[in-house]
């Protein structure tokens, strides 16, 4: 055949209508599976490749999703690969596009492109004016605007599950070294201390603000009176925490026996330390893939699925001797 074959040879050769034809290349339900095997096999023998364009034009189905994130910050790598995965498991299409710092006209743009069936953002976005061919636009809110993690990570429940256990252990005396105040997560673990402190009845020496650094860990601890062991130190995160290790080894106090010492994020060399840590394990793989999910519902006009339990997890190690 000289000519690209249509949809009307396809529909010949199979014995069906080509509104049949142009059912099955849609994805429209109420298509039987013999009479679909019989047109996708009548295509393969023709060659024939359905008009993408056109299709678009009359379903605005473009089997394409967008990602947006922040031009001046960093992406979220893990959250980012979930979301693809997931994305690529129900047949779409994922492009990451970076936003200004003022991102209305430029979301405006990517929404109104006719490019994308979904939009997903893991950061706030600027409300837009309704459009109604414009794609459908998901903000889940892990993050803030300065990409401070927000949403499902500021979750900070861990910190009293990992201060009950040190307590049913024998440890009486706490210390919290804190984040920056300005990150929610930060405020979050630190609402939990003093919160299990109260719960757990147990002495506290306090809260420690700093910043992520292990300068930060390091310069708390070794402002701790000569006193203070026994105690449990619970970090912010694991830089901060492996701070808090090197200085307590410098003093002489032994961990975990004099010190036990928690962090969060997980981070891949936490394993690694000597002592090797216990922290917080953040699933972020799975929250993109559960974002990515709950936009392509929205865009197929389906039920949200429920978040995954299991996001947090903590991941005992050495450092509070219980490996």
């Amino acid at each position: 055949m000289d000519r690209r074959p249509t949809s009307h040879d396809v529909a010949r050769l199979a014995g069906v209508s080509q509104s049949t034809v142009s059912f099955v290349f849609t994805g429209r339900a109420g298509i039987s599976e013999a009479t679909r095997e019989k047109v996708l096999r009548a295509a393969s023998e023709l060659n024939y490749r359905p008009n993408l364009a056109a299709r678009t034009m009359r379903t605005r189905r473009t089997g394409r999703l967008a990602v947006v994130v922040p031009l001046a910050t960093m992406n979220p790598l893990t959250l980012l690969s979930g979301a693809v995965a997931a994305a690529h498991d129900e047949g779409y299409v994922v492009e990451v596009v970076s936003l200004p710092d003022d991102p209305s006209s430029r979301l405006a743009e990517i929404v109104d492109s006719g490019q994308y069936e979904g939009v997903l953002s893991f950061t706030p976005l600027p409300a837009l004016p309704p459009s109604e061919a414009g794609a459908v636009v998901l903000s889940v809110g892990e993050f803030d605007d300065e990409m401070h993690m927000a949403g499902a990570f500021t979750d900070a429940r861990p910190i009293a599950e990992m201060m009950a256990h040190l307590a049913a252990g024998g440890h009486r005396r706490f210390v919290h070294l804190a984040g920056p105040q300005d990150f929610p997560s930060a405020r979050a673990r630190r609402a939990a201390y003093l919160a299990a402190v109260d719960d757990l009845g147990v002495e506290s020496l306090g809260v420690i603000d700093g910043d992520w650094s292990g300068d930060s860990g390091a310069d708390a601890v070794a402002a701790l009176p000569d006193d203070a062991p026994p105690l449990a130190v619970i970090a912010a995160n694991d830089i901060i925490a492996t701070g808090a290790i090197r200085a307590a080894t410098l003093r002489g106090w032994r961990l975990p026996e004099q010190i036990a010492v928690t962090g969060w994020d997980d981070h891949h060399q936490s394993a690694f330390l000597v002592p090797s840590l216990t922290s917080v394990r953040q699933d972020r793989e799975r929250l993109g893939a559960h974002s990515m999910r709950r936009l392509i519902a929205a865009v197929r006009g389906e039920e949200a699925p429920e978040r995954p339990p299991g996001l947090l997890s903590i991941v005992w190690r050495e450092s509070t001797g219980t490996a």
